[in-house]
């Protein structure tokens, strides 16, 4: 099998995306998850930069134990008629102790002669002198050309010059970097065909693109095609502007589409749960349509679909999910069939006939011409199925809710307003039927109505079903349905909670927003007391 290097580059160019940054702390666990994956190199950072990429360095030396990957320090050539002897970059890549380093270089006349203010022969003598500086001091070295494509297509001598100056004096991977990613597959293609051609095997061609006309994967896969074998991204395609190639999709394409073997045996099934833990670490959720590892990249809704999947499960999907670490979703809404209320049943456990079938079907028809969306909301559809197959115990009962807001005096809190809500509610060990079943009564206060509630209720509940202690709500979502209507529009909650154990996600619908917060509510407790008796 033909070979393609992995670079991921996550921890410098990918933190470059706006409203995402990291702690060293978050760098050092999302270095153990790359190399978990398997890639063959992992960018650190650049040393000496900021005061954060120095700790991250330092700290690496003594926590960070890689197995498979090579990390690797960021840095530039040395300055323009300066001496690689007291050039500061240079100091902090070898002080960074890596094996390798990856330095940036200006590869087109343009940024050489209007950006440093330099002569092209400067220029090439900048890559030349601090490649054999950083050879001489032990260490592999991958130069990044700058805008190379951009370059090569104004004058690609002076491009060509770049690249010989980096290979003679020693350079490993002569990375070509489509910096403003306006380039097309077509043309690179062309000039990576070119520069392989030129190069021979002196040096390992590389290919960086970012994503600005949408086209980084491609042009990362053509660049293969005609001759790069090291391919530079990140992981779900962090990175300035609109990106840098995504490595969760540019990794399955070359090994499972094209025969490359681009991670370790063993390790692409890794590569969804990697994405999602780097997405967490960094708290930007992976695009749920992402390809490959995104939620729905397996997921069927249309009946007809679900239908032909239950009898060839290859009929809808392109590869087995299975091979990435994702999996076959079904779900469920007013399209779906009974061949999918089938299988989502089957999935979660319950026996179902064919007369509750139809009863849910039509069940979802009605909710979902209500407001509802329950792809969005696992949980309220596995309750709402379970229901209707009678498998859902009275936990407690609710009489009554009440939610007064108050604005405080100006005199108290100017502006500020106060919550009270209070629960009347049935519940016992053996549920609100039972002989030893009390009614409570409880008044909390809260930040806001929902918040009133779901403390009010808790402590009306919590002595004779003490698990809803353990359950928290970690998101709540409005949607305005019909904003047509105004303040008297149709609202949809979601609400998000986990146990510890499991997350799971609930809803609800009216035009009384506390009314759809409540039943969101509702729904969430009883989902997570039902699983933690089961």
């Amino acid at each position: 099998m033909r070979r393609v290097e992995i670079f991921d580059t996550t921890l410098r160019d990918g933190l470059q995306v706006e409203g995402v940054t990291a702690t060293v702390d978050d760098k050092l666990r999302i270095a153990e998850q790359l190399d978990l994956l398997g890639v063959h190199y992992i960018e650190g950072g650049w040393p000496g930069a900021n005061p954060k990429d120095v700790e991250f360095f330092e700290r690496a030396q003594r926590e960070l134990t890689l197995n498979t990957s090579t990390l690797v320090a960021f840095g530039s050539t040395r300055r323009p008629r300066g001496k690689v002897d007291d050039d500061a970059t240079l100091r902090n890549l070898i002080e960074a102790n890596t094996a390798a380093v990856c330095i940036v270089a200006k590869s087109a006349e343009y940024h050489v002669v209007e950006a440093l203010q330099t002569t092209l022969d400067e220029g090439a003598a900048m890559i030349a002198d601090s490649v054999r500086f950083l050879r001489n001091e032990g260490r592999l070295v991958l130069v990044d050309l700058e805008h190379f494509f951009d370059g090569y297509r104004q004058n690609p001598e002076f491009s060509l010059r770049a690249i010989e100056a980096a290979v003679v004096n020693g350079a490993s991977h002569l990375v070509l970097c489509d910096t403003n990613g306006g380039t097309l597959p077509h043309e690179v293609a062309a000039i990576v065909r070119d520069v392989s051609a030129h190069v021979g095997g002196d040096a390992t061609i590389g290919i960086h693109c970012h994503d600005d006309t949408g086209c980084a994967v491609a042009n990362s896969i053509a660049a293969v095609e005609a001759g790069a074998r090291h391919v530079q991204g990140t992981l779900n395609g962090l990175g300035e502007r609109t990106g840098n190639t995504n490595l969760t999709t540019v990794i399955p394409n070359l090994q499972l589409k094209m025969d490359y073997e681009c991670l370790p045996e063993g390790r692409l099934e890794l590569l969804t749960s990697v994405s999602h833990h780097v997405a967490e670490t960094l708290n930007r959720a992976v695009n749920p349509q992402a390809p490959y590892v995104g939620s729905s990249a397996f997921a069927h809704k249309a009946g007809l679909h679900v239908s032909a999947i239950a009898r060839a499960k290859d009929a809808y999907e392109h590869i087995a999910p299975e091979a990435v670490g994702n999996g076959t979703r079904f779900v469920v809404s007013e399209m779906a069939g009974r061949a999918t209320i089938q299988m989502k049943a089957d999935e979660i456990g319950i026996d179902i006939d064919g007369q509750q079938i139809n009863a849910v079907i039509d069940d979802l028809k009605r909710l979902e011409h209500e407001g509802y969306q329950f792809e969005a909301a696992d949980a309220s559809l596995e309750l709402l199925m379970r229901r209707t197959a009678g498998s859902v115990p009275e936990f407690f009962r609710v009489e009554s809710m009440r939610v007064i807001t108050d604005e405080l005096p100006g005199d108290v809190v100017p502006g500020k307003f106060s919550t009270e809500a209070t629960v009347k509610v049935w519940v016992g060990p053996n549920g609100p039927d039972g002989a030893d079943a009390q009614r409570h009564v409880w008044t909390a206060e809260g930040n806001g109505p929902v918040n009133a509630i779901d403390t009010a209720l808790r402590k009306a509940i919590q002595r004779s079903l003490p698990h809803v202690a353990n359950i928290h709500l970690t998101d709540y979502k409005v949607r305005i349905l019909d904003g047509g209507s105004a303040t008297g529009a149709t609202t949809r909650v979601l609400l998000s909670a986990t146990d510890g154990t499991r997350d799971w996600t609930t809803i609800g619908v009216s035009p009384n927003i506390i009314e759809a917060s409540w039943r969101a509510l509702e729904d969430s407790l009883v989902f997570g007391l039902l699983h933690e008796t089961s």
